[in-house]
């Protein structure tokens, strides 16, 4: 089992390679939250975008001049990757990187084009991209890097904890996020050893929770994923043997949150602490935000947001839902007669009300109206539900029938 005195010395060989990441106290979620302060800390600015790095380099620097001759390979869904492929090309170390065939482009681009690993695609999931590397390495001898059940691994990661309590040390809760239980591992035995009252709680997706699942059941516990998840970063079907061992003995609880949580938290981030965080980094949010954890109330909580390599196309949409949901953004269906003049008086009256026109669509032939009348789809930006409500009352008062989609 990996000790405080690993932890240690990794960071004493990490100091000269890897920059300690700000903690700053969020003024907004200490407020909004009934928590005594919220820290986040930001290892979403590491170089390659996540703390995956930590553990990465502290395995490469262990390694024999003869290991790393033979080139070392990974599997990943993405930010384990960066890590070994950007330290490894540092050292001149040759890396092959075997990751998910629906990896988001731009921790696959990063990995190839930036770093310089050779990427091999392969799978639906990370056990499957896992099973590849292992054959792979097999086949051509080369060192595995394990993204989470490795001794080197844990410890770079658990260096984390060790900047935490230096920058915030009257710290009471911490929220870490699990996939294979790397991250937590590292983190919960230097925060136990060093300050034993503080509680660690670790946050997984309900898509698949294998981590609360193993501890529930007592065994190590393969799950399979009940659906698709925007935190494909902690995506684990089985947590590994040491980091499961680890969590039983030091961490304090474990939960889960849903989709819509994550995707929730991750915008009120980019909102309010103008942070960039993948779905992996925000589940510690959402788990204080929707009451997972109910010891933090009165407490100083740190959340760890551990990556921001969240592909654009995700954000926009996450963005455009997140608004849908605010009521800042709204489709109104608007049945109104068919004849000149109309279509202009319609959105002369939404002008008159202070709503902005995103998208609009003038339906007869495929609608239900009737032959005197057209169907008029209309997408608004609005400041709230009260302005939507303002809205629809404005329109019908024309004479009008209006519909929400």
């Amino acid at each position: 089992m990996v000790t405080l005195q690993d932890i240690l010395a990794a960071r004493e060989r990490l100091r000269d390679a890897i920059r300690p990441t700000p903690c700053p106290q969020s003024d907004h979620f200490t407020e909004r939250t009934e928590c005594a302060a919220v820290f986040f800390k930001l290892e979403n600015l590491q170089r390659t975008g996540a703390f995956k790095e930590r553990g990465a380099l502290n395995k490469l620097l262990s390694l024999t001049p003869e290991e790393r001759e033979k080139g070392v390979i990974a599997a990943s869904a993405g930010n384990h990757a960066q890590g070994v492929a950007y330290h490894a090309r540092r050292l001149g170390v040759r890396a092959t990187i075997v990751m998910p065939e629906r990896t988001p482009l731009i921790k696959v681009s990063r990995t190839r084009d930036d770093y310089g690993a050779r990427v091999v695609l392969k799978g639906a999931n990370f056990d499957e991209a896992y099973a590849e590397a292992l054959r792979i390495q097999a086949a051509e001898g080369l060192v595995f890097v394990h993204p989470f059940n490795d001794p080197h691994v844990i410890a770079g990661q658990g260096t984390i904890a060790l900047e935490l309590l230096e920058q915030c040390p009257d710290l009471d809760v911490v929220l870490v996020p699990i996939g294979g239980g790397g991250l937590i591992s590292g983190m919960a035995c230097a925060l136990k050893e060093l300050k034993p009252g503080i509680q660690v709680v670790g946050v997984q997706t309900a898509t698949i929770a294998s981590m609360k699942a193993s501890l529930e059941a007592g065994v190590l516990t393969e799950l399979t994923a009940t659906g698709s998840t925007i935190a494909d970063g902690i995506a684990v079907k089985r947590v590994g043997e040491r980091t499961f061992e680890m969590v039983r003995r030091y961490v304090d609880a474990v939960v889960s949150v849903d989709e819509e949580e994550i995707a929730a938290a991750i915008l009120t981030l980019l909102e309010q602490e103008k942070s960039v965080v993948e779905g992996a980094g925000a589940v510690g949010l959402a788990a204080l935000l929707n009451g997972r954890v109910p010891q933090t109330k009165g407490k100083r909580v740190a959340i760890i947001l551990s990556g921001g390599n969240i592909d654009m196309n995700v954000i926009s949409r996450i963005i455009e839902r997140g608004l849908v949901k605010a009521g800042r953004l709204v489709q109104l269906e608007v049945r109104l007669p068919d004849r000149p003049g109309m279509l202009a008086r319609l959105t002369s009256r939404i002008a008159d009300m202070r709503a902005n026109v995103v998208d609009l669509h003038h339906e007869r032939a495929f609608s239900q109206a009737g032959l005197d009348e057209a169907m008029v789809e209309v997408t608004l930006e609005t400041t709230g539900p009260a302005h939507i409500q303002e809205l629809e009352q404005a329109l019908r008062e024309l004479g009008w029938q209006v519909a929400r989609k």
